[in-house]
């Protein structure tokens, strides 16, 4: 194991974290907040101590390899949840360290569940810190660095891969340097965009910045306790839109956007929209009329089948309060996700996929044993270990799905709360139902649950591979 090497680059990560603490400090010095600028630069200053210390150590001749590079990778999401809870703590919004922690790790692992009574009351930079996080964590802090530094060595793909969700993983370039910062070069584009969209609907250039976060991180994180109902009808359609984005899988919409790929033949895209289309009608047969119309209540429906598929998280309405047929709509949508290679969580619209062709050969061989029946998706064959790789992953989502509800009902939680909860953050979707429905918040959760809620944001953002390699004897022996 070539810990240097793992030390160094989590030292390269922490300077990276030191240095997005400028966004925040810039806020504080537009909005006149001096105390939180001056804790902002404290808290900057010994991210960047720690990290040159670290990326000073002695240079090592071996290349990462996997080993390394799923160390790195959970090392590299701790370290990040714990950066971004200092200034939480600093500044005093946050007393106690696990709920910093907890908060921390729900922006960076883009899950948006909050243990904030009233948000509001907190600095307007510390709520820009809480939105930068989860875009830093959308398209993945360790793709950032990638694309930041030069080739690792054999581990720099496998980086990439753990980093961007999904199955499979399609590659713009040849290198993986390259493709990291093709894909991050859109990220921004696509943030330009929204801020520009949503100026243009009437906010102010905070709330566009802070909310255009959050919605390409698929993040959910809302300056206003009210989230995305403190907008205008106008403003929600563009969050909605951009939403939509999201949840797609950002290599596919690279290429269709440089001409390269007619997107529409992409499977995985049609079933995406098909999904959001389906889930929008069944929605809208069990939401009440709206006083502001039918049109209020299509957007509505609309707005929150997006925001749980896309595992944003953001409310326009309180939909726990919704017949039992449109919730049962919501988490199902809560389990399935976005696209793979998006931000979004969840299993991920290519897994259900994949999954279901499996279970379909698997029932056509039991009285035809001898058949060959390779798995095709637009007549392109799903290799066996990307089959095998869905099998695991819907396994151990499952089993820790079961395991998240098990433990947080033997703390007393209901079952919907327990259930919803251990959902939201393993799918990496912030509220749920019941007493984490979206008008309310986890902190009555005892710490011990809440450090377990942010085991299952981890384990949610690495997609459980990661972790689960980890813990194995054979990680460490060979």
């Amino acid at each position: 194991m070539n810990l240097r090497t793992v030390f160094r680059l989590v030292g390269r990560l922490l300077l990276l974290l030191a240095a997005a603490h400028l966004v925040p400090v810039i806020c504080a010095l537009l909005t006149g907040e001096p105390r939180s600028l001056a804790l902002f630069a404290l808290s900057a200053t010994l991210t960047a101590v720690v990290g040159a210390a670290l990326s000073r150590l002695p240079a090592s001749d071996e290349p990462i390899y996997r080993r390394e590079g799923v160390l790195f990778v959970v090392l590299g999401w701790l370290v990040a949840s714990i950066v971004g809870a200092v200034p939480l703590l600093l500044d005093g919004s946050i007393s106690a360290p696990v709920d910093a922690l907890f908060e921390s790790a729900s922006g960076f692992t883009t899950t948006g569940a909050s243990i904030l009574v009233d948000i509001e009351a907190l600095p307007r930079s510390v709520l820009l810190w809480r939105s930068f996080t989860q875009w830093l964590g959308g398209l993945g802090i360790i793709v950032l660095l990638v694309a930041l530094l030069a080739e690792l060595g054999p581990g720099t793909r496998f980086l990439y891969r753990v980093e961007v969700p999904g199955p499979t993983t399609e590659f713009l370039r040849p290198r993986v340097r390259e493709t990291a910062a093709a894909l991050l070069r859109l990220y921004l584009a696509l943030t330009g965009a929204m801020v520009a969209a949503m100026l243009a609907t009437g906010v102010g250039l905070y709330d566009a910045v802070a909310h255009t976060f959050t919605t390409l991180s698929t993040g959910g994180f809302s300056p206003y306790n009210a989230s995305a109902a403190a907008f205008a009808p106008g403003t929600q359609v563009v969050i909605l839109v951009f939403m939509v984005i999201a949840g797609m899988n950002f290599s596919l919409l690279h290429e269709g956007l440089r001409g390269r790929a007619n997107v529409w033949r992409n499977r995985e895209l049609t079933v995406y929209v098909a999904i959001l289309l389906l889930a929008i009608g069944l929605v809208l047969a069990y939401v009440p009329p709206s006083p502001g119309g039918d049109g209020i209540r299509l957007l509505d429906a609309s707005f929150q089948v997006v925001s749980l598929m896309t595992s944003t998280g953001f409310a326009s309405r309180d939909f726990d309060q919704w017949p039992s047929g449109a919730k049962a709509v919501l988490v199902i949508l809560m389990l399935i996700g976005g696209s793979a290679g998006s931000t979004a969580g969840g299993i991920k619209v290519m897994r259900i996929l994949v999954g279901f062709k499996s279970a379909m050969r698997e029932a056509r061989l039991l009285y035809s044993p001898n058949l060959v029946l390779p798995i095709t998706l637009r007549g392109q064959v799903v290799p066996d270990n990307v089959v095998q790789s869905v099998t695991g992953f819907l396994v151990l989502f499952l089993m820790t799905l079961f395991f998240g509800t098990l433990l947080l009902a033997l703390g007393g939680a209901d079952l919907i709360t327990a259930f919803t909860a251990a959902l939201a953050c393993l799918s990496n979707i912030g509220p749920g139902l019941g007493e984490v429905g979206p008008t309310a918040n986890f902190s009555a959760f005892a710490a011990w649950e809440k450090l377990l809620l942010v085991l299952l944001m981890l384990l949610g953002r690495l997609e459980m591979l990661a972790i689960a390699a980890l813990i194995t004897r054979p990680f460490w022996r060979s």
